[in-house]
């Protein structure tokens, strides 16, 4: 008999390949790991492939009391840095909860042919499913197929549902052979109390669809609008489909391509488990998605409902990127919003308050301009305050105050948009002279001391080719200082604090404007805009002459925490919203700072000392002329340096300032209107308004002194 003529050998599940064959010898490690419960699960097969004996768990795993039915969510409360004061508490789960004959059999059979089609003939463990996963796995060398039942994920759900920690959350859903082990005798055990439709009932009222809805009921309502029982059988099957990954088959933010692909895929499978009827399928499958999504009226408190609600924003969406608390960022929301946490945040409160007040006094709210500030802790890049003149609140007005435009529609005076902290939509505004610490920087790393001079004339021609243009000379960038006045030699003292346009343009044709650029992405500072982040990276950096006059745009979170690393002699410390985390069950667990030395001592101590400059306090080792913010050192009754950042046309108004104990940034701008300059009218305000932040946070909290540098001043 010819090799190609042996018979193949056949097993209760269908012929064994030889690559397979292989890999079941390589099978008996595993076997052993997996011998009681696979064992177990197997005894009924001894007696004939007829129904499934149940059989007795007290021999496997001892079923917890709590993985019968998931507990009651609780919400979370996130309190001020005095860890007393709630600011903002968390709860959700929009649920409908149902009874099994509520629930359509459209949604059941396609649930049980998709996940589990032998459910209602297996006790927990489908013996089936285990040995093609496992020989299917071997053989692959790694894990491309699960052998999950509706029973397993439900205890996994529960398991998950439950933890608190990171580590019970990792534990969770951890893919080694004792999670698996453990997840299958609970399944054996826990059919041995649970009916099977209460097991696909309490399944299909806790899984999560997405879009905060928990249950069918909630789903139904979200994507469509209806009861469950209101559903036709393709909706049906496409809520069942993202169960397996809500946010890969998200037909209302996602893809409806894939959410079509894998309703169908779910569809074919009613049709292969008798469910339905070929022609059914074909006709469900012809229909639309239909998608008519609703609100989930599913959370209480959060931002919304909070008092500080963009600082509070900023702490969930910080949350969110916590991978300690779920592989995704829809997990890790959802367990903050029922695990029921006491967490304690870094805003201080007297502070913010303080903080709010400031700015009321300079603009107040219903301006047409916003003013906001960001105020970081040096060294642990803890976010004291974030304040500003604008309501944080979903009801948006339809026009905004810029009546030029017509077509204009603002989000003034009451927004959800980050004005503080940024994102893809919000990059920021135009940071004005407030760069020039980076350029200053820089030269201090390349060996330049604080009195490096320059002769610094009214209008410089530079370097740089930015081809016609007001600011042009000949094809080449030429910028002038703020005043005519502004002429003769310069050093970094006075050039920083008179704020010397031409001196820092040399200055940065000798250090390299690339250079520049590097100091401020290693102080943090992100560059969110596409047009920005052309001109910041690869060959295109050198040439970027006007970047030291602060042209692309920056949050004040961000130049908050760069400006925080100076103080902190050079420590960058990314900025976090909280401290620590109090778990249902008692444990506790703390959220670090994450620092680097982004810059040398000395280097960050040269700048602190010409920035002492600009605010009228005094240099140590050199002399200032005059400040372009004095009123903060007059304000302020201790150590305090900073600078201040005026734009082209005044579009916006900047000032960062610092204190050994605080850094503070505030902007003005039309964040609704980039185009709306805030003219010379509202100039000082933002060094107006952290003046009286950082002159009340001395008050209360301040202590030290800036250490003067020892190297690199002559």
């Amino acid at each position: 008999m010819s090799a190609s003529s042996k018979p193949v050998a056949q097993t209760w599940f269908g012929p064994i390949t030889a690559v397979q064959r292989r890999a079941m010898f390589a099978l008996v490690p595993v076997a052993v790991a997996f011998g009681l419960v696979v064992g177990l699960a197997f005894l009924p097969l001894a007696s004939g492939f007829g129904g499934m004996a149940k059989v007795g768990s007290e021999s496997v795993l001892e079923l917890p009391d709590d993985l019968v039915l998931p507990p009651a969510p609780e919400t979370s409360t996130l309190y001020a840095a005095d860890g007393e004061t709630v600011i903002a508490t968390f709860g959700d789960q929009y649920r409908v909860e149902l009874e099994y004959e509520q629930i359509p059999d459209s949604v059941k059979d396609a649930l049980v042919a998709t996940e589990d089609s032998n459910f209602y003939e297996h006790n927990g463990v489908d013996p089936e499913g285990v040995m093609r996963a496992l020989v299917t796995n071997v053989a692959a060398g790694e894990v491309t197929e699960g052998a999950s039942t509706i029973t397993m994920q439900y205890v996994r759900q529960v398991l998950s549902y439950t933890a608190t920690t990171p580590e019970e959350v990792a534990a969770a859903s951890e893919v080694t052979v004792e999670r698996k082990v453990q997840e299958m005798g609970y399944a054996l055990a826990l059919e041995e109390e649970m009916p099977k439709e209460d097991i696909i009932t309490n399944y299909l009222n806790t899984v999560y669809f997405g879009h905060g809805a928990y249950g069918i009921g909630a789903a139904a309502q979200v994507y469509y609008g209806k009861v469950p029982a209101d559903l036709t059988v393709a909706e049906a099957a496409m809520l069942v489909g993202l169960i397996q990954s809500p946010s890969a088959y998200d037909p209302i933010d996602g893809s409806t391509e894939a959410a079509q692909a894998r309703r169908d895929h779910v569809l074919d499978r009613m049709v292969q488990t008798g469910a339905l009827t070929e022609a059914e399928g074909a006709e469900a499958k012809a229909t639309e998605l239909g998608i008519n999504p609703q609100e989930a009226n599913n959370t209480s408190g959060g931002a919304i409902d909070s008092e500080y609600g963009f600082f509070v924003d900023y702490f969930e969406q910080w949350w969110q990127q916590q991978e300690d608390f779920g592989e995704t960022a829809d997990e890790r929301k959802a367990r903050l919003y029922r695990g029921g946490y006491e967490i304690v945040s870094t805003l201080h409160v007297d502070l913010q308050d303080t903080a709010q007040d400031a700015i009321e006094r300079q603009l107040e709210t219903g301006s047409e301009f916003a003013l906001g500030s960001v105020v970081i802790e040096p060294g642990t890049g803890a976010i004291e305050v974030m304040a500003v003149n604008r309501n944080y609140s979903n009801d948006i007005s339809e026009n905004g105050p810029n009546t030029s435009n017509d077509d204009y529609k603002g989000t003034y005076p009451n927004t959800t948009n980050p004005l503080l902290s940024g994102n893809s939509a919000v990059p920021g505004y135009q940071a004005g002279s407030s760069f020039k610490i980076f350029t200053m920087i820089a030269a201090l790393e390349a060996g330049m001391p604080l009195s490096t001079s320059i002769y610094s004339p009214y209008q410089y021609t530079s370097q740089y080719v930015v081809g016609d243009g007001a600011a042009s000379c000949g094809n080449y960038w030429c910028p002038k200082n703020a005043s005519a006045s502004e002429v003769g030699d310069y050093d970094m003292w006075t050039g920083f604090g008179e704020s010397v346009n031409t001196y820092f343009v040399q200055l940065a044709e000798r250090v390299g404007v690339a250079n520049a650029i590097d100091v401020a992405m290693r102080l943090g500072v992100d560059f969110r805009n596409t047009k920005d982040l052309g001109l910041v990276t690869g060959e295109a950096a050198n040439s970027f002459g006007p970047f030291t006059l602060g042209v692309t745009q920056a949050t004040p979170m961000d130049m908050a925490a760069a400006y925080a690393a100076l103080p902190a002699d050079g420590l960058y410390c990314e900025p976090i919203p909280a401290t620590s985390a109090a778990t249902s069950t008692g444990d506790t667990i703390a959220f670090p700072s994450t620092c680097n030395q982004a810059i040398d001592t000395e280097v960050a101590r040269a700048a602190v000392d010409a920035a002492r400059c600009p605010t009228g306090d005094g240099a140590v080792k050199g002399e200032c002329t005059w400040g372009t913010a004095e009123q903060v050192g007059d304000a302020v009754d201790g150590p305090v340096a900073g600078k201040t950042g005026t734009t082209d046309s005044n579009s916006t108004n900047w000032f960062v300032g610092f204190t050994p104990n605080a850094a503070a940034a505030a902007f003005v701008a039309d964040p609704d209107s980039p185009q709306h300059f805030v003219g010379t009218a509202n100039l000082g305000k933002p060094a107006n308004a952290v003046a009286d932040i950082l002159a009340y946070q001395w008050d209360e909290e301040g202590e030290g002194e800036f250490t003067p540098p020892s190297d690199l001043v002559r």
